[in-house]
């Protein structure tokens, strides 16, 4: 028996729409990273972007677990003396609604060019509409375990 390794050229690219909405922020952003990668396909290749694109909806809604809308803190420096940045997880929401979504699941993916580009394959919408529906996306509903969920046909 030969081990398949997928390519860039060999890949077979889907759209998946997962809802976020009241779902566990850690969890859900593992579920998403595993499909960006294309760790749920049997020809997942660790070196190579083989994964599938994903978009997320209604990231404004997703849930935070004990105190952590109040404690926990996100820091950001403008590289100018004395430009540190700290605010809490409540104030990035109401400044930009996907950026817990996107920071969560960027932090999951390898720090190199494959982890930049996995990115580019990310959509993130704060409601429940998005503009791909050309691409006939499929519904994942997200495993509560944190790995791949199960697609469906949306109807």
């Amino acid at each position: 028996m030969k081990t398949v390794m997928g390519s860039k050229r060999t890949v077979q690219r889907n759209w998946v729409v997962i809802d976020v909405k009241d779902k566990v922020l850690g969890r859900i952003a593992s579920t998403i990273a595993s499909v960006l990668r294309g760790k749920h396909k049997p020809t997942f290749t660790p070196h190579d972007d083989c994964g599938d694109f994903v978009v997320v909806i209604n990231a404004e809604k997703v849930r935070l677990t004990g105190k952590k809308w109040s404690d926990k803190k996100y820091i950001h420096h403008t590289m100018f003396p004395g430009g540190l940045k700290e605010f809490t997880a409540a104030e990035a929401v109401a400044r930009h609604p996907t950026r817990l979504v996107e920071d969560a699941v960027r932090r999951m993916l390898p720090r190199t060019i494959l982890g930049r580009a996995l990115m580019k394959k990310l959509k993130i919408y704060a409601g429940d509409k998005h503009p791909h529906a050309a691409q006939k996306p499929v519904a994942m509903e997200a495993a509560d375990h944190g790995g791949a969920g199960r697609a469906h046909a949306e109807g």
